[in-house]
Protein backbone atom coordinates (compact mmCIF):
# COMPACT_ATOMS: atom_id res chain seq x y z
CA UNK A 1 0.00 0.00 0.00
CA UNK A 2 1.26 3.54 -0.89
CA UNK A 3 1.01 6.09 1.76
CA UNK A 4 1.02 9.74 0.67
CA UNK A 5 4.01 11.67 2.13
CA UNK A 6 2.26 14.24 3.99
CA UNK A 7 1.00 11.47 6.04
CA UNK A 8 4.49 9.95 6.03
CA UNK A 9 5.97 13.12 7.87
CA UNK A 10 3.48 13.16 10.25
CA UNK A 11 3.53 9.76 11.13
CA UNK A 12 7.72 10.33 11.58
CA UNK A 13 6.61 13.85 13.57
CA UNK A 14 4.82 11.96 16.13
CA UNK A 15 7.13 9.41 16.37
CA UNK A 16 9.49 12.37 17.49
CA UNK A 17 7.35 14.09 19.69
CA UNK A 18 6.09 10.91 21.70
CA UNK A 19 9.86 10.23 22.20
CA UNK A 20 10.37 13.43 23.41
CA UNK A 21 7.37 13.06 25.86
CA UNK A 22 8.14 9.58 26.93
CA UNK A 23 10.42 10.79 29.49
CA UNK A 24 8.18 13.26 31.00
CA UNK A 25 5.43 11.94 31.49
CA UNK A 26 4.15 9.95 33.87
CA UNK A 27 2.56 7.32 31.97
CA UNK A 28 4.19 6.61 27.97
CA UNK A 29 2.23 5.85 25.47
CA UNK A 30 1.32 2.05 25.12
CA UNK A 31 3.24 1.37 21.85
CA UNK A 32 5.59 4.26 20.67
CA UNK A 33 6.47 3.91 16.90
CA UNK A 34 10.30 2.80 16.27
CA UNK A 35 12.75 5.57 15.35
CA UNK A 36 16.63 4.07 14.51
CA UNK A 37 18.56 6.33 16.70
CA UNK A 38 21.20 8.52 14.83
CA UNK A 39 24.84 8.22 15.46
CA UNK A 40 25.91 10.21 18.89
CA UNK A 41 29.72 10.47 17.90
CA UNK A 42 31.32 11.53 15.00
CA UNK A 43 33.70 9.35 13.56
CA UNK A 44 37.44 9.99 13.76
CA UNK A 45 38.64 12.10 10.86
CA UNK A 46 35.41 13.80 10.12
CA UNK A 47 36.03 17.22 10.88
CA UNK A 48 33.14 17.93 13.13
CA UNK A 49 30.98 16.47 10.36
CA UNK A 50 29.18 13.29 10.67
CA UNK A 51 26.59 11.75 7.87
CA UNK A 52 23.25 11.31 9.30
CA UNK A 53 21.15 8.62 9.33
CA UNK A 54 19.46 8.19 6.41
CA UNK A 55 15.68 8.23 7.09
CA UNK A 56 14.30 7.92 3.41
CA UNK A 57 11.54 10.86 4.21
CA UNK A 58 13.87 13.07 4.68
CA UNK A 59 17.62 12.24 3.67
CA UNK A 60 19.59 14.41 1.24
CA UNK A 61 22.94 13.69 -0.07
CA UNK A 62 25.02 15.47 2.36
CA UNK A 63 22.28 17.42 4.53
CA UNK A 64 23.62 18.68 8.06
CA UNK A 65 20.80 16.95 9.51
CA UNK A 66 17.39 15.54 8.37
CA UNK A 67 15.37 18.01 10.95
CA UNK A 68 16.68 22.12 11.39
CA UNK A 69 14.03 23.38 13.64
CA UNK A 70 15.27 26.30 14.92
CA UNK A 71 17.67 29.15 13.43
CA UNK A 72 19.73 32.52 15.42
CA UNK A 73 22.77 34.36 14.78
CA UNK A 74 24.94 35.76 17.68
CA UNK A 75 26.48 38.80 18.22
CA UNK A 76 29.97 37.36 16.81
CA UNK A 77 28.08 36.51 13.44
CA UNK A 78 27.83 32.60 14.79
CA UNK A 79 25.10 30.96 12.54
CA UNK A 80 23.67 28.53 14.90
CA UNK A 81 20.73 25.50 13.89
CA UNK A 82 19.03 23.60 16.48
CA UNK A 83 18.08 20.33 15.27
CA UNK A 84 15.35 17.31 16.47
CA UNK A 85 17.77 14.48 17.22
CA UNK A 86 21.37 16.13 16.38
CA UNK A 87 21.53 18.02 19.23
CA UNK A 88 22.91 21.80 17.22
CA UNK A 89 25.52 22.89 15.09
CA UNK A 90 27.54 26.17 14.84
CA UNK A 91 29.09 27.61 12.01
CA UNK A 92 31.73 30.19 12.98
CA UNK A 93 32.21 31.25 9.50
CA UNK A 94 35.13 28.62 9.16
CA UNK A 95 34.19 25.78 10.86
CA UNK A 96 30.90 23.67 11.46
CA UNK A 97 30.37 22.13 15.15
CA UNK A 98 28.11 19.76 16.48
CA UNK A 99 27.54 19.96 20.29
CA UNK A 100 25.09 16.96 21.59
CA UNK A 101 24.15 15.53 25.28
CA UNK A 102 27.57 14.67 25.66
CA UNK A 103 28.96 18.44 25.65
CA UNK A 104 26.46 18.96 28.34
CA UNK A 105 23.23 20.17 26.36
CA UNK A 106 19.78 18.71 27.80
CA UNK A 107 18.50 17.09 25.30
CA UNK A 108 19.48 16.68 21.23
CA UNK A 109 16.32 18.48 20.52
CA UNK A 110 16.80 21.95 20.36
CA UNK A 111 13.50 24.63 19.58
CA UNK A 112 14.78 28.02 21.20
CA UNK A 113 18.01 29.86 20.73
CA UNK A 114 18.38 33.21 22.53
CA UNK A 115 21.51 35.25 23.46
CA UNK A 116 21.94 37.04 26.79
CA UNK A 117 23.44 40.66 27.47
CA UNK A 118 26.46 38.94 28.43
CA UNK A 119 27.19 36.92 24.81
CA UNK A 120 25.92 33.71 26.39
CA UNK A 121 23.70 31.41 24.26
CA UNK A 122 20.56 29.94 25.76
CA UNK A 123 18.90 26.98 24.32
CA UNK A 124 15.30 25.24 25.05
CA UNK A 125 16.18 21.68 24.24
CA UNK A 126 13.79 18.91 24.98
CA UNK A 127 15.48 18.18 28.63
CA UNK A 128 15.99 22.04 30.30
CA UNK A 129 17.25 25.13 29.31
CA UNK A 130 20.96 25.15 28.29
CA UNK A 131 23.44 28.06 28.59
CA UNK A 132 26.43 28.15 26.97
CA UNK A 133 29.25 30.46 28.11
CA UNK A 134 31.53 29.83 25.02
CA UNK A 135 33.40 27.23 26.85
CA UNK A 136 31.29 24.95 28.49
CA UNK A 137 27.56 24.03 28.76
CA UNK A 138 25.39 24.09 31.89
CA UNK A 139 21.61 22.52 32.14
CA UNK A 140 19.07 24.16 34.06
CA UNK A 141 16.10 21.58 34.80
CA UNK A 142 12.88 21.03 37.01
CA UNK A 143 15.79 20.91 39.95
CA UNK A 144 16.10 24.45 39.93
CA UNK A 145 12.71 25.17 39.41
CA UNK A 146 11.76 24.95 35.69
CA UNK A 147 7.88 24.36 35.46
CA UNK A 148 8.90 21.22 32.82
CA UNK A 149 11.92 20.66 31.38
CA UNK A 150 10.43 19.81 27.80
CA UNK A 151 10.49 23.01 26.16
CA UNK A 152 8.65 24.10 23.32
CA UNK A 153 9.08 27.93 23.18
CA UNK A 154 11.65 30.44 24.43
CA UNK A 155 11.47 34.03 23.86
CA UNK A 156 13.81 37.13 25.21
CA UNK A 157 12.21 39.97 26.12
CA UNK A 158 12.78 43.31 26.12
CA UNK A 159 14.25 43.84 29.59
CA UNK A 160 16.47 40.57 28.93
CA UNK A 161 14.74 38.11 30.67
CA UNK A 162 13.64 34.89 29.63
CA UNK A 163 10.02 33.82 29.04
CA UNK A 164 9.82 29.30 28.67
CA UNK A 165 7.19 27.59 27.00
CA UNK A 166 7.08 23.80 28.21
CA UNK A 167 4.92 20.97 27.81
CA UNK A 168 3.18 21.38 31.03
CA UNK A 169 3.21 25.69 31.73
CA UNK A 170 4.76 28.68 31.48
CA UNK A 171 8.32 29.63 33.23
CA UNK A 172 9.88 33.11 33.61
CA UNK A 173 13.69 33.18 34.38
CA UNK A 174 15.86 36.43 35.09
CA UNK A 175 18.94 34.41 34.68
CA UNK A 176 19.12 33.58 38.15
CA UNK A 177 15.44 32.37 39.02
CA UNK A 178 12.46 30.83 37.68
CA UNK A 179 9.10 31.54 38.22
CA UNK A 180 5.99 29.70 37.05
CA UNK A 181 3.17 31.46 35.40
CA UNK A 182 -0.02 29.46 36.06
CA UNK A 183 -2.50 30.65 32.53
CA UNK A 184 -6.27 30.39 33.51
CA UNK A 185 -8.20 27.32 33.12
CA UNK A 186 -11.01 28.12 29.72
CA UNK A 187 -13.85 26.45 28.54
CA UNK A 188 -13.18 25.33 24.89
CA UNK A 189 -15.68 23.55 22.88
CA UNK A 190 -12.53 20.96 21.52
CA UNK A 191 -10.47 19.83 24.24
CA UNK A 192 -8.30 18.35 21.30
CA UNK A 193 -4.60 18.67 21.50
CA UNK A 194 -1.29 17.64 19.90
CA UNK A 195 0.64 16.68 22.98
CA UNK A 196 -0.83 18.18 25.97
CA UNK A 197 -3.22 20.75 27.44
CA UNK A 198 -0.79 22.69 29.05
CA UNK A 199 1.78 22.65 26.74
CA UNK A 200 2.94 26.34 25.28
CA UNK A 201 3.79 25.89 21.87
CA UNK A 202 4.28 30.05 20.88
CA UNK A 203 5.74 33.21 22.67
CA UNK A 204 5.82 36.70 21.18
CA UNK A 205 6.17 40.19 23.27
CA UNK A 206 4.00 42.70 21.38
CA UNK A 207 5.32 46.39 21.32
CA UNK A 208 2.64 46.89 24.25
CA UNK A 209 4.82 44.61 26.24
CA UNK A 210 2.16 41.94 26.68
CA UNK A 211 2.81 38.43 26.57
CA UNK A 212 0.82 36.48 23.50
CA UNK A 213 0.94 32.52 24.49
CA UNK A 214 0.17 30.13 22.05
CA UNK A 215 -1.70 27.21 23.36
CA UNK A 216 -2.13 23.80 22.31
CA UNK A 217 -5.83 23.28 21.52
CA UNK A 218 -6.70 26.56 24.38
CA UNK A 219 -6.46 28.99 21.69
CA UNK A 220 -4.02 32.28 22.43
CA UNK A 221 -3.60 33.49 26.17
CA UNK A 222 -2.76 37.47 25.97
CA UNK A 223 -0.86 38.48 29.40
CA UNK A 224 -0.52 42.66 30.25
CA UNK A 225 1.33 41.54 33.92
CA UNK A 226 -1.91 41.71 36.25
CA UNK A 227 -4.95 40.61 33.60
CA UNK A 228 -5.47 37.84 30.79
CA UNK A 229 -7.11 37.95 27.60
CA UNK A 230 -8.25 34.76 25.55
CA UNK A 231 -9.28 33.99 21.91
CA UNK A 232 -10.66 31.17 20.50
CA UNK A 233 -12.38 29.67 17.77
CA UNK A 234 -15.40 31.00 19.83
CA UNK A 235 -14.40 34.91 19.50
CA UNK A 236 -12.91 34.47 15.71
CA UNK A 237 -9.63 32.50 15.93
CA UNK A 238 -9.21 30.38 13.20
CA UNK A 239 -7.89 26.73 15.51
CA UNK A 240 -7.21 26.32 19.22
CA UNK A 241 -3.91 24.66 18.07
CA UNK A 242 -1.66 26.99 17.95
CA UNK A 243 2.09 26.72 16.38
CA UNK A 244 3.08 29.92 15.82
CA UNK A 245 3.27 34.07 16.74
CA UNK A 246 4.81 36.72 15.25
CA UNK A 247 4.25 40.70 15.64
CA UNK A 248 5.16 42.71 12.99
CA UNK A 249 6.40 46.45 12.32
CA UNK A 250 3.38 47.53 11.55
CA UNK A 251 1.72 46.03 14.85
CA UNK A 252 -0.10 43.20 13.51
CA UNK A 253 0.02 40.00 14.34
CA UNK A 254 0.83 36.93 12.32
CA UNK A 255 -0.70 33.16 13.64
CA UNK A 256 -0.12 29.80 12.60
CA UNK A 257 -1.95 27.32 13.64
CA UNK A 258 -2.35 23.69 12.95
CA UNK A 259 -5.35 22.98 11.51
CA UNK A 260 -6.86 26.45 10.44
CA UNK A 261 -3.92 28.18 8.13
CA UNK A 262 -2.36 31.66 8.84
CA UNK A 263 -4.12 34.53 10.05
CA UNK A 264 -3.06 37.77 11.02
CA UNK A 265 -5.10 39.97 13.82
CA UNK A 266 -5.12 43.85 13.16
CA UNK A 267 -5.84 44.82 16.53
CA UNK A 268 -9.44 45.07 15.87
CA UNK A 269 -10.20 41.59 13.90
CA UNK A 270 -8.96 38.41 12.25
CA UNK A 271 -7.70 38.08 8.47
CA UNK A 272 -7.88 33.87 7.93
CA UNK A 273 -5.88 33.80 4.77
CA UNK A 274 -6.40 29.73 4.05
CA UNK A 275 -10.06 30.33 4.53
CA UNK A 276 -10.13 33.07 1.85
CA UNK A 277 -7.86 31.05 -0.31
CA UNK A 278 -5.28 32.97 -0.53
CA UNK A 279 -3.13 30.16 0.67
CA UNK A 280 -3.11 26.36 0.49
CA UNK A 281 -2.52 24.36 3.87
CA UNK A 282 -3.73 24.41 7.65
CA UNK A 283 -0.45 23.31 9.21
CA UNK A 284 1.18 27.09 9.34
CA UNK A 285 4.21 27.82 11.39
CA UNK A 286 8.01 29.47 10.71
CA UNK A 287 6.84 32.64 10.75
CA UNK A 288 9.25 35.36 9.97
CA UNK A 289 9.45 39.39 9.24
CA UNK A 290 12.90 40.10 6.84
CA UNK A 291 14.61 43.65 7.09
CA UNK A 292 11.55 44.65 3.62
CA UNK A 293 9.40 43.77 6.01
CA UNK A 294 8.12 40.55 3.95
CA UNK A 295 6.39 37.84 5.76
CA UNK A 296 7.33 34.65 5.19
CA UNK A 297 4.95 31.67 6.28
CA UNK A 298 5.28 28.02 6.17
CA UNK A 299 2.50 25.83 4.99
CA UNK A 300 3.38 21.91 5.79
CA UNK A 301 2.73 19.74 2.78
CA UNK A 302 2.54 23.24 0.50
CA UNK A 303 6.11 25.01 0.80
CA UNK A 304 6.98 28.25 1.11
CA UNK A 305 4.87 31.28 1.41
CA UNK A 306 6.08 35.30 1.24
CA UNK A 307 3.34 38.23 1.51
CA UNK A 308 4.58 41.56 0.49
CA UNK A 309 1.71 43.72 2.04
CA UNK A 310 -0.60 43.01 -1.20
CA UNK A 311 -0.13 39.36 -2.44
CA UNK A 312 1.38 35.94 -1.32
CA UNK A 313 4.64 34.57 -3.66
CA UNK A 314 4.73 30.93 -3.04
CA UNK A 315 7.71 28.32 -3.18
CA UNK A 316 8.30 25.04 -3.48
CA UNK A 317 10.07 22.12 -5.16
CA UNK A 318 10.52 23.54 -8.54
CA UNK A 319 12.26 26.71 -6.92
CA UNK A 320 14.50 23.97 -5.66
CA UNK A 321 12.77 23.97 -2.07
CA UNK A 322 13.61 20.19 -1.86
CA UNK A 323 11.05 19.65 1.13
CA UNK A 324 7.40 20.18 1.73
CA UNK A 325 8.64 20.96 5.98
CA UNK A 326 9.92 23.81 6.47
CA UNK A 327 10.18 24.79 10.29
CA UNK A 328 11.57 27.85 10.65
CA UNK A 329 13.41 31.06 8.87
CA UNK A 330 16.47 33.48 9.60
CA UNK A 331 17.91 36.38 7.59
CA UNK A 332 21.45 37.04 8.72
CA UNK A 333 23.51 40.15 8.90
CA UNK A 334 24.39 40.06 5.34
CA UNK A 335 20.69 39.76 4.44
CA UNK A 336 21.27 36.32 3.35
CA UNK A 337 17.96 33.98 3.85
CA UNK A 338 18.45 30.47 5.84
CA UNK A 339 15.56 28.10 5.90
CA UNK A 340 15.55 24.91 7.75
CA UNK A 341 13.17 22.18 8.12
CA UNK A 342 12.65 18.56 6.99
CA UNK A 343 15.42 17.63 5.23
CA UNK A 344 18.11 19.81 6.54
CA UNK A 345 19.14 23.54 6.03
CA UNK A 346 18.57 25.54 2.91
CA UNK A 347 19.21 28.53 1.35
CA UNK A 348 17.77 31.43 -0.69
CA UNK A 349 20.10 32.37 -3.65
CA UNK A 350 18.11 34.96 -5.56
CA UNK A 351 14.95 33.66 -6.66
CA UNK A 352 16.20 30.01 -6.33
CA UNK A 353 16.27 27.53 -2.98
CA UNK A 354 19.57 25.33 -2.47
CA UNK A 355 20.30 22.73 -0.21
CA UNK A 356 23.41 23.39 2.31
CA UNK A 357 25.52 20.83 3.11
CA UNK A 358 29.04 20.72 5.48
CA UNK A 359 30.34 22.56 1.78
CA UNK A 360 27.86 25.12 2.02
CA UNK A 361 26.80 27.77 0.15
CA UNK A 362 28.06 29.42 3.21
CA UNK A 363 28.83 32.93 1.80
Amino acid sequence: MHFPQHLLRRFALLSLLLISLSCNRSTPPATAPAVESPPTTPPAGSLNFYKPYQDPLFYIDGQLSQHVRSLFQDSRGHLWMGTTVYGVMRYDGDTLEYFKTGDGLGSNGVRGIEEDAQGNIWLGTGGGLTRYDGNSFRNFTTKDGLVNDDIWALQKVRDGTFWIGTVEGVSHFDGERFETLVLPDIPVADTTSILSWHRIAAIEEDRQGRLWFGRDGFGICIYNGTNFQHYTEQNGLADNNVADLLEDRKGNMWIGTMFGGASRWNGEGFTHFAQEGQMEGVEVFGLYEDRQGYIWLSSEGHGLYRFDGTAFSHYNRQDGLNTDGVICLLEDRDQRLWIGGWGGLFRMMGDTIVSVTKDGPWN
